[in-house]
């Protein structure tokens, strides 16, 4: 797999060098090389006795779920690989959707040797793309939430127990949820390695304008999927457009609300899909599909504009990743977020704050300036529990807070307006507890916290 890997790497390197240049090109290559090198993720299978007991729970639950599986041609290998990962589910209400635009009856030969009626395979009359593909699936569902699963991936065997569960657990709290995510893995063509986890965070909206961080495994309560379609618009960030369409669904018509919503949006911290890399794949050759990219950046413009938030999307280094330059600036157009945090640089271009955890855990602390983190998240804007009041802009709301917890006014930087802590606090103040008192005080009102990786102080 190591020499797979490298392969894949030279490729990658050498398309990054032609887009970004020697500089960036060098130490994204440096960055990956010394990734690789701490990555010690080992996938943990299910255990046998563990599935038993899920498939005994799963009892209790009266879910049911429809994977839609759009197919094209799939070899037989990867064909049934897909299909009994969905058939040995420690959970069995589901029903497994396949639409096939091949033109040829190879898949239709392989269905017809399972003999389970949750098995509905369609056969299209022409190939109209993945999004009308997967729209002519999706009008078949019946469940009561809908999965996405592409022909040649995996689940693992508790993804729709693990998906039952959670729904019931949000039940109890009262909460209907509208889509659930789960975390996700690669793996190599013949599922003999597991690499590259992807550990996702809980619903972050400026997180997912930046990257579509949801992917796999996801469902949505089939109802919504149905009403907001796949657009063909879209096609090769089909899952990515649905995702913000509805986000946008959820957060309501109030297009410009004073406090942040929560929505109906759950994460399973847990491993329930593999993305198989092959050749032809979006996960193992991002050049293979690089309409995908400008499918994507139309998705997220489509999103500013529903919202009516004025701003211009933009591609980043990286392949699929995205930031948004608001007209004139964040606040002015978001009336949800108080705060707007920076990085802070130290002396050897490293990372030394600027958005922690709650607890005050630096996130990206250490990190060099030029490199862009575990999954390239520390150069996506991105909603946060706590920002450093050294870098930092407040919405006029957020001021009056600032001044009550300070004492202190709220003074600008006239260079770049961010808060001008050396015109105000003590030298030996705390910042980090002051920090934390006034990012606690601005999420108990409702309101953001955004981090901005383009704002940047030196300390």
């Amino acid at each position: 797999m190591a020499k797979i890997l490298k392969a894949s790497n030279i490729r990658k390197t050498i398309n990054y060098l032609k887009k970004n240049g020697v500089k960036h090109a060098y130490y994204a290559a440096r960055e990956r090389i010394e990734s690789e090198k701490a990555d010690t993720y080992i996938y943990e299978a299910v255990s046998a006795d563990a599935l038993m007991r899920q498939r005994e729970l799963s009892k209790e639950f009266s879910y049911k779920f429809s994977i839609l599986v759009p197919v094209y041609e799939t070899p037989e290998a990867y064909l049934r690989r897909m299909i009994d990962s969905v058939l040995t589910q420690s959970y069995g209400n589901f029903e497994l959707i396949l639409a096939d635009a091949g033109s040829s009856d190879h898949v239709e030969h392989v269905v017809q040797s399972y003999r389970d009626e949750r098995i509905k395979y369609k056969k299209l009359k022409q190939n109209g793309g993945i999004s009308a593909n997967t729209n002519q699936a999706l009008m078949y569902a019946t469940g009561d939430y809908a999965g996405l699963l592409d022909h040649d991936d995996v689940l693992t065997p508790d993804a729709l127990y693990e998906m039952a569960v959670c729904i019931k657990n949000a039940e109890k709290d009262g909460i209907e949820l509208q889509l659930l995510y789960s975390d996700e893995d690669k793996c190599n063509g013949d599922e003999t390695v597991y690499y590259e986890v992807n550990k996702k965070p809980k619903f972050n909206l400026d997180l997912i304008l930046s990257n579509n961080y949801i992917c796999h495994f996801m469902v949505m309560k089939r109802q919504l999927m149905q009403e907001l379609q796949f657009r063909s618009i879209c096609d090769g960030a089909q899952d990515f457009d649905l995702v913000l369409r509805a986000v946008n669904y959820m957060l309501g018509k109030d297009k410009r609300p004073s406090k942040s919503k929560s929505l109906p949006i759950a994460h399973i911290p847990k491993v329930l899909y593999h993305w198989r890399c092959h050749e032809a794949s979006t996960a193992e050759n991002p050049e293979s599909k690089r309409y995908a990219y400008d499918a994507g950046k139309r998705a997220v413009e489509d999103f500013l504009r529903a919202r009516e938030w004025k701003g211009k999307v933009i591609h980043l280094r990286h392949l699929g990743f995205y930031r948004v330059d608001y007209e004139p600036d964040l606040l002015t157009n978001r009336s949800d977020v108080g705060l707007v945090g920076g990085k802070l640089l130290s002396k050897n271009n490293k990372i030394a704050g600027g958005i922690y955890t709650a607890e005050g855990d630096g996130i990206y602390n250490g990190l060099h300036k030029e490199y862009s983190g575990y999954l390239h998240r520390a150069v996506l804007t991105q909603e946060a529990e706590m920002i450093d009041i050294r870098c930092m802009k407040a919405s006029q709301e957020a001021e009056e807070i600032m001044e009550q917890l300070l004492g202190l006014p709220y003074l600008k930087n006239p260079l770049n307006g961010n808060f001008n802590w050396r015109d105000g606090l003590r030298k030996e103040a705390d910042y980090q507890e002051i920090s934390k008192k006034l990012c606690e005080e601005i999420r108990k009102k409702g309101m953001r916290i955004v981090w901005d990786p383009a704002m940047i102080e030196k300390i």
